[in-house]
């Protein structure tokens, strides 16, 4: 003979209405953490684009950001493939004095997907640096992309030709980059940022 189980439904709702509850107040509490941290959070992203800014277009002392129409209407007539992988742009100056520009990119071939970076490019046309700011790849490989001994390479490259990926070292004077050991995805990766860049600057200083 079956058992008939009796359901006390008055407490299932009670607990329901418990649970319910608890997940209301956490969920208050995460948005309001989120409200009162969103202005420190965009702060703080604001100063380390800045500082990156200033790295890797040393001789700037001032920044004036092109309009972000104005960029998206650039990186689609240059015929960038994902128009939005051109993140933002600046142009700097000195004294009044236009001395390069730096371009933010966001390239998503990485290894392990997006690679946020920001590209600094003389006036004469001529890259002044990187900086890789956010990547997710992977680590003692295509993490070092962030090591000087990677991005330096870049450095008094032609930012009015395409920068190339080889596996050796490269010939004196060409516009290429030796990859990193294990990593070509993610150089290619990189390098496919600073194209982009070039292809903005390019435009830029017509």
């Amino acid at each position: 003979m079956a058992n008939n189980v009796k359901i006390d439904w008055k407490n299932v709702f009670k607990l329901g209405f418990i649970l319910l509850a608890i997940s209301a107040v956490a969920a208050c509490l995460l948005a309001l953490t989120n409200y009162a941290t969103a202005g420190t959070i965009v702060q703080l992203n604001e100063q380390t684009n800045k500082a990156a800014r200033q790295e890797v277009l040393s001789e700037a002392t001032d920044f004036e950001q092109i309009p972000p129409e104005d960029l998206a209407k650039i990186a689609t007539e240059i015929g960038i493939e994902n128009p939005g992988e051109v993140v933002e742009a600046f142009i700097g100056t000195n004294g009044g004095a236009v001395v390069g520009y730096t371009v933010k990119t966001a390239p998503t071939s990485g290894y392990a997907g997006e690679i946020q970076m920001l590209t600094g490019i003389s006036a004469d046309g001529l890259i002044t640096g990187i900086s890789i700011l956010k990547n997710n790849e992977t680590p003692g490989l295509g993490a070092n992309a962030v090591l000087p001994a990677f991005r330096d390479q870049y450095k008094e490259k032609s930012a009015l030709k395409e920068v190339t990926v080889v596996k050796t070292t490269p010939e004196t004077g060409s516009n290429a980059i030796q990859a990193i050991t294990g990593a070509t995805i993610t150089s290619r990766a990189v390098t496919s940022g600073v194209n982009m860049a070039n292809q903005v600057y390019q435009t830029l200083s017509k």
